[in-house]
């Protein structure tokens, strides 16, 4: 395990780090999630394995330390995670991202350029979304105020979410997990979308088949986003379809990438 401290008061982000050649490559799991537990089947596939790989936790998550004091914007986790990155030697670096994780790639290659050559973009959050109380995920989550989620709210999310989503979540601060959701509904300005049509650098984007067509598809595809759609998987793509995961991955890490609207 490596770490960085990443805030002024020294709190730490770490990470499980496999050796291999560069450019590196930097996966980073989503609200309530840690990248070990998500990753590690994937990126010692066949197909993915070999090159230097840091499994990492965002801020609040994981084995990362979880500060009651940061604000947990998707800036301040991009920029978190760039001090981390700088600080593991990291440029140039391949990102594959899930879900939140996926909207704090797209704004540290926006802020921090240097640090990141190329997105894969696992089922990520593009678009701000509605907090919608009782419901499952960032929505449901922020539809709580801070005070009511630290006090019995994150009861109720424990119920609704199920043991698995739970076995990770646990790990997460509270406050980290409600200012994260909150947050990620409410989305950047200029929004996740409006930053990842801007950049210029290769970018793959990977949801479930049976979720129908990206909103949006026929823009990200013109600014050159390949959207590639992945069957049998629901939200966590990379542990109900590895395969497909990894052979699209793959597909997205060669020059070129795949092509849109492909199914791999």
């Amino acid at each position: 395990m490596r770490n960085a401290a990443v805030t002024p008061e020294g709190d730490q982000i770490r990470w499980v780090e496999l050796p291999g050649q560069e450019p590196p490559r930097v996966y980073v799991h989503g609200l309530g999630a840690t990248s070990p537990a998500y990753f590690t089947p994937t990126a010692v596939h066949p197909l993915l394995a070999g090159h230097r790989s840091l499994l990492i936790d965002l801020l609040g998550h994981g084995i990362s330390d979880r500060p009651t004091n940061f604000d947990y914007t998707l800036e301040s986790h991009a920029d978190a995670l760039a001090t981390a990155l700088t600080c593991a030697g990291v440029t140039n670096a391949e990102l594959i991202a899930h879900s939140m994780g996926g909207s704090v790639a797209i704004v540290l290659a926006a802020r921090h350029p240097h640090l990141v050559s190329r997105l894969v973009l696992v089922d990520a959050n593009l678009d701000p979304i509605p907090r919608i109380p009782s419901s499952g995920g960032s929505s449901g989550i922020a539809a709580y105020s801070e005070q009511e989620f630290l006090a019995d709210g994150w009861r109720e999310v424990r119920d609704r979410v199920g043991p698995h989503w739970w076995s990770t979540m646990r790990l997460a601060g509270r406050e980290a997990l409600h200012r994260s959701a909150t947050h990620l509904t409410g989305g950047t300005v200029p929004t996740m979308r409006e930053l990842l049509l801007d950049l210029k650098i290769p970018r793959t984007y990977l949801l479930p088949e049976a979720d129908g067509p990206l909103p949006g598809t026929d823009a990200l595809t013109e600014a050159g986003v390949s959207v590639v759609a992945i069957p049998d998987c629901g939200h966590n793509i990379m542990l109900d379809n590895p395969e497909a995961f990894a052979r699209a991955t793959a597909a997205a890490l060669t020059d070129g990438g795949p092509a849109p609207h492909t199914v791999s």
